[in-house]
């Protein structure tokens, strides 16, 4: 049996055990994700089409990786008018691998399976203390992200305007800023590790980065 699913504004054929990337879904390596727009799902000849989804029909798949997809460059230039524009962009993609494909409203048996284990585990007395700890969690997420320092610690002095160098706008001046980089001089410096540590962690290519640190090694020295 086949299914064409429908995910992060994508269209997929899949049947089980297939293994495939797709957009970016919120959950942990191990966990079972519901995908509910089913397009359409068959057995050899017999098809049956959604209008637009099936029914009933829902797919669910395991997650098997978190990753990024290849860097890809967008360059723009308007001739005669001394613009040019460079943005890297690389698609979060989350791997999984198709567990069931169910028809009729039927309940996937691997989520039920997980579900029933947690729940025998849990004993009454725990069971107040789980409470606790999930209301106290979304506190201590916020602590922990309020002492998360920068990536760099930004220099002393008046900033200098990033927006100079071509392909830095306000909202990738600001982004730079909150990680400690403020002037021209920092940006010259960065060696390839920085470069690295940049794109790992913030949403810029690391051609991007190197095309940056070249425009600034020259107004550095002006």
């Amino acid at each position: 049996m086949f299914a064409v699913i429908k995910t992060g504004g994508k269209q997929y054929r899949v049947a089980a055990n297939d293994l495939l990337k797709i957009e970016k879904v919120e959950a942990n390596v191990g966990d079972i994700v519901e995908i509910g727009h089913v397009l359409a799902h068959g057995e050899g000849e017999n098809v049956t089409f959604g209008a637009p989804f099936v029914d009933g029909a829902l797919v669910t798949a395991e997650v098997v990786e978190q990753g990024k997809n290849r860097t890809v460059i967008a360059f723009k230039k308007r001739r005669r008018q001394n613009s040019r524009r460079k943005i890297g962009h690389r698609q979060l993609l989350t791997t999984v691998r198709i567990s069931e494909i169910l028809l009729g409203g039927a309940k996937p048996a691997k989520k039920a399976a997980v579900k029933a284990e947690a729940k025998a585990e849990v004993a009454p007395e725990a069971a107040p203390k789980e409470a606790k700890a999930k209301k106290d969690a979304p506190k201590e997420e916020a602590k922990a992200e309020a002492v998360a320092a920068p990536l760099f610690k930004a220099p002393k002095g008046e900033p200098d305007d990033l927006t100079v160098i071509k392909g830095i706008g306000p909202v990738a001046a600001k982004d730079l800023a909150e990680q400690g980089i403020i002037t021209f001089a920092q940006l010259a410096k960065l060696s390839d590790k920085d470069v690295a540590k940049i794109d790992e962690h913030m949403p810029f290519s690391a051609d991007q980065i190197k095309d940056w640190r070249e425009q600034a090694k020259e107004l550095a020295t002006k």
